[in-house]
């Protein structure tokens, strides 16, 4: 099953009715309190990842499962170049963006650089060695995923202190606890984003 597409924006527009989507869809599915509570907490906080990207953009948002497995998406295509970007964060006080450090932070990142520079070498936790994978895909950038990611910070921990870092914002993460899988797909300029969900 693969609910409409909502289109929703940085401005809030329509997030109101992602949120009534997943409530649907778990009651069509008849989740317990708990799963039902868990797609709307993911739903939420993807929303309030696309709240907080920069510059004024659009996404396509939509809920899709196969056998009790939930995958929740975002579709944007970003419009936010590197000098724009800057010029941006340059007006902020420390010049930075803050909140780039928590887990949903870095994943927005994606969102606000898109292909506008080689993400793989911009200094973010989320793109160390061998947390990524570029695709073999002609239609397919870079994938990255939330479970090599872990993996990989638990190998990498002891002895790095960038990696103990990033683990310790991952261990902060309401999507890191809830969710089965975080996916990132970078295809030119749009950036997709899934979350999946397994409920029993």
């Amino acid at each position: 099953m693969r609910t409409d597409t909502i289109i929703v924006s940085s401005r809030g527009n329509q997030m109101e009715a992602a949120l009534k989507e997943a409530e649907k869809v778990a009651a069509y599915k008849g989740l317990s309190a708990k799963n039902a509570l868990h797609l709307r907490l993911l739903t939420e906080e993807m929303m309030g990842m696309m709240r907080s990207i920069t510059g004024e953009n659009t996404g396509e948002f939509w809920i899709e499962d196969k056998d009790n497995e939930f995958r929740l998406h975002l579709t944007v295509v970003t419009r936010m170049d590197s000098a724009k970007r800057d010029q941006l964060l340059a007006a902020s006080t420390s010049g930075r963006n803050e909140s780039a450090k928590t887990f949903m932070g870095m994943i927005r990142d994606f969102f606000d650089r898109g292909a506008d520079e080689d993400v793989a070498s911009y200094a973010s936790p989320l793109m160390m060695s061998g947390m990524y994978e570029y695709s073999s895909s002609p239609t397919l950038d870079l994938e990255w995923s939330m479970m090599r990611y872990q993996t990989a910070l638990s190998t990498n921990m002891e002895g790095d202190t960038k990696a103990r870092d990033a683990w310790d914002e991952l261990e902060k993460s309401v999507v890191a606890h809830v969710a089965d899988d975080v996916k990132v797909y970078i295809r030119g300029r749009e950036v997709e984003l899934v979350i999946v969900k397994k409920c029993e």
